[in-house]
């Protein structure tokens, strides 16, 4: 598979006028091959896997957030970088999650070809069905550089996208208190 990927960049590089033989380039293909290979790593990871084998036992009851996320995924329809913050809440039902796969489950959909819109409801989905919780709520704030690079080119414009589950979309309450916990939060700095 890395032979023909690397064929494919070097004809890229040709089809767009470039000399894939000249010194800069020599090792673009390589090079890209290898970055693509990180950057879709996703799609070798399960996020049950990821979540199940740290579920503790927890007579917690009340939201747990993880917010401030950093992610950094592929456009889909252009392959070009978007980034930026995912905030991640849940309210345990007799189980809790070790706090470090919350941002290792935004890995592994990050880390797959995404519109943001799917991204947001692919890792609500996932916590959702994988911990068992009483809800979840997930919020991404990110730039998206086809948006920025090409097309329109409106520098520095940011996309939010939520996905709520369960008691996130059924009580006012719940709902109020993860928007506001994000939204406050972003002017506590440590």
């Amino acid at each position: 598979m890395q032979e023909e990927f690397e064929k494919s960049v070097t004809n890229i590089l040709n089809l767009i006028g470039e000399n894939p033989k000249r010194e800069g380039l020599l090792k673009t293909p390589a090079r890209v091959a290898k970055s693509f290979e990180f950057l879709t790593q996703g799609y070798k990871a399960d996020p049950k896997q990821v979540l199940n084998d740290a579920l503790f036992a927890s007579s917690n009851n009340e939201m747990v957030l993880v917010r401030d996320i950093e992610f950094y995924s592929l456009c889909e329809h252009h392959l070009l970088p978007f980034f930026g913050r995912v905030h991640v809440a849940y309210i345990p039902d007799k189980k809790v999650v070790g706090l470090s796969k919350i941002p290792r489950l935004v890995e592994v959909f990050a880390r797959r070809l995404q519109i943001q819109e799917q991204l947001t409801e692919q890792i609500a989905e996932a916590l959702m069905e994988n911990v068992g919780a009483k809800g979840v709520g997930v919020v991404i704030e990110a730039r998206h550089l086809c948006v920025e690079m090409r097309g329109v080119q409106k520098a520095n414009s940011t996309t939010s996208t939520s996905a709520l589950r369960g008691c996130f979309l059924k009580n006012d309450n719940t709902r109020r208190e993860f928007f506001s916990l994000i939204n406050s939060s972003k002017q506590v700095r440590f």
